[in-house]
C-alpha cells in the first residue's frame, strides 16, 4: 500500500515522503496513529505544494538559527546552584538546563543537539560551552556560583 508520511517515522521515512508499506502495517499502525495517509492523486498533489512550503520554512528557520548562533558568541551567563563546601554541585547541569538558560537569559532558541557538552557540569566555576550548528560556531561562558 502506498502512503504519504505526515510526520517523521523512525525507520520508515521523513515527513511528506511517499512510501510503499505492507497493507496490514498501514491499516493497523500507521494510519490510525495519524502518521500517514493513503497516497491518492489528490493527496499527492497537495503534498507537492506542502513540500515546497516546508522547504521555504526550513530555509527561514535555518537563517534565524544562524543569526541566533552568531549573536551568542562571547556571551556570559551567571547562575547560582546548590553546592557543598568544596564547590561540587548537588545536581549536575545538563544540555537541557543549558538550553533553558539560553532561552531565558539570551532569548535564543537553540536546538539541544547544537550544544556541545561532553559531560554534565558538576562543580562551581567558569565553563566555556560551544554551540555549533555545523556552519557557525559560538562559545558562551557559563559562570556557576554557590548558592
Amino acid at each position: 500500500m502506498k502512503i504519504i508520511l505526515l510526520k517523521d517515522v523512525a525507520g520508515l521515512g521523513k515527513r511528506y515522503e511517499v512510501k510503499e508499506v505492507a497493507s496490514g502495517y498501514a491499516r493497523n499502525f500507521i494510519l490510525p496513529k495519524g502518521l500517514a495517509e493513503p497516497a491518492t492523486e489528490k493527496a499527492l498533489a497537495r503534498v507537492k505544494d506542502l513540500t515546497v512550503m516546508a522547504e521555504v520554512e526550513i530555509k527561514i528557520q535555518e537563517e534565524l538559527l544562524r543569526k541566533n548562533v552568531k549573536s551568542l558568541d562571547g556571551q556570559k551567563i551567571s547562575i547560582t546552584e546548590k553546592a557543598n563546601d568544596k564547590g561540587h554541585l548537588f545536581a549536575g547541569i545538563h544540555k537541557e538546563e543549558l538550553q533553558k538558560l539560553l532561552k531565558e537569559n539570551l532569548h535564543a532558541e537553540v536546538p539541544i543537539d547544537f550544544i556541545k557538552l561532553e559531560k554534565p557540569i558538576k562543580e562551581t566555576g567558569e565553563f566555556e560551552i560551544e554551540i555549533n550548528n555545523g556552519e557557525m560556531k559560538a562559545v558562551i561562558t557559563l559562570v556557576v556560583e554557590k548558592e
